[in-house]
């Protein structure tokens, strides 16, 4: 199968996927404030999937590394999982108690949490290191595409329709699946074969690689790159999540918008997110991934500490196009800067995975401590205080970036040493 095809594939079961995630984000704290008033309790129910996927995500990416079938390592899992998290989204609105939406949105979270590093894991699989940035980009491109769909449906149907508004994600979710299944065995990835052949050549213990072994090599490697770009990633997953999970009520308690109007606010900056994408994957091709990541990060906190100014909808949704377009040079190329810094093709799965626990550790801490300032000092300040969140994954960056220069100045010595 062509790189082109395989990505079109990978982007389209990811996009089915956030297609869901994003509403979920844009709509679900609506349904929490009918019933509870604390921005804080919101921001911490919101991060509650992201707090289930510390813990499902690398344990089943680990078990995907470590699964053989003729589909593959990642499809038979894709396969019930996605139809599952589809059905179950459908519930949401139709909660009539806070109890009840919290069980739904568990389960939701819980089966949902089971396909995310699946999808994202078929990058590396099946494209090699030269070709996953651009193809990071044509997945992420798909997946930013849904923030415009969320807020499409929030604009146009949700006013109306609260209901069946959650029915078309869903219908989404199970077309892609139909897709997927129909088109794409892992089974066949170079990685897939590679693994094989590796547990081939080494013998039965190198069948099962266990995830507290994986973990503890990230610790005992006196190499830190790893560690600190996963501590980047936590810190801005935060400010991230934040930022999408809040967007709604601060439209609505700072800037006096409707539900729906509010919902809408991050349409332009998902137009931005999508014309940025592929270009921040051939400037880290030129420039380094860590250097556009720095510049990213940057470009993100002075945007909305500049929203926090001034205060209306025209600013705000200024503001939230020049954040995205900086969140895009992060996304793009932090995720493959760790697979590319992964030992062996056994372990993408549990890497993917690794990845998730932080971006969505800081996904689960963001919101609940943005919130938190918010109760304590009001919601005309959201913007200010995720920048200030940001800036923090800024300064790690600069180390990061600092030990990298090393790294490869010591690698340029010891290849001129072997000649």
């Amino acid at each position: 199968m062509s790189n082109r095809r395989i990505t079109f594939f990978i982007a389209l079961a990811l996009f089915a996927q956030e297609s869901t995630w994003n509403f979920y984000d844009n709509q679900v704290p609506v349904l929490l404030r009918e019933h509870v008033t604390s921005a804080a309790l919101v921001g911490a129910l919101m991060g509650m999937d992201n707090l289930l996927g510390i813990f499902i995500q690398p344990w089943i990416g680990n078990r995907s590394d470590n699964t053989r079938t003729r589909w593959g390592r990642r499809i038979p899992y894709l396969a019930v999982g996605m139809p599952l998290a589809a059905l179950v989204f459908v519930l949401l609105p139709w909660t009539t108690s806070l109890a009840t939406l919290v069980v739904v949105m568990f389960c939701y979270a819980l089966i949902a949490n089971t396909t995310r590093p699946l999808a994202e894991s078929l990058v590396p699989d099946f494209l090699p290191p030269q070709r996953r940035s651009r193809a990071n980009a044509v997945v992420k491109i798909a997946t930013a595409l849904t923030i415009i769909v969320a807020s499409l449906i929030s604009l146009l149907v949700v006013d109306e329709h609260p209901r069946a508004a959650f029915v078309i994600p869903s219908a989404i979710m199970l077309a892609a699946t139909f897709v997927l299944l129909a088109n794409v065995r892992d089974s066949r990835s170079a990685a897939y074969q590679a693994a094989v052949a590796e547990e081939s050549s080494a013998g039965p213990a190198a069948v099962s690689q266990p995830l507290r072994q994986i973990v503890a090599g990230l610790f005992t490697d006196q190499d830190r790159r790893r560690l600190l770009l996963l501590l980047t990633v936590l810190l801005f997953g935060g400010a991230w999540f934040a930022s999408r999970s809040l967007i709604t009520p601060y439209g609505m308690e700072a800037l006096g918008l409707s539900r729906g109007e509010a919902g809408g606010l991050t349409l332009p900056s998902g137009i931005v997110y999508v014309a940025a994408a592929y270009p921040a994957a051939l400037l880290a091709e030129r420039f380094g991934r860590l250097r556009i990541i720095l510049v990213g990060i940057g470009v993100f906190a002075v945007a909305l500490a500049a929203g926090a100014v001034v205060q209306t909808a025209t600013s705000t949704v200024v503001a939230f196009c020049v954040a995205s377009a900086g969140a895009a040079a992060f996304t793009i190329n932090a995720a493959v800067a760790l697979w590319n810094l992964a030992p062996s093709s056994r372990v993408f799965g549990a890497y993917t995975g690794l990845y998730a626990v932080t971006w969505y550790l800081g996904g689960f801490g963001g919101p609940a401590l943005i919130g938190a300032v918010i109760d304590l000092v009001g919601w005309d300040g959201m913007p200010l205080y995720i920048a200030v969140l940001s800036l923090l994954a800024l300064l790690v960056v600069v180390r990061l970036e600092r030990l990298q220069r090393v790294h490869r100045a010591n690698r340029a010595v010891t290849l001129t040493g072997s000649e």
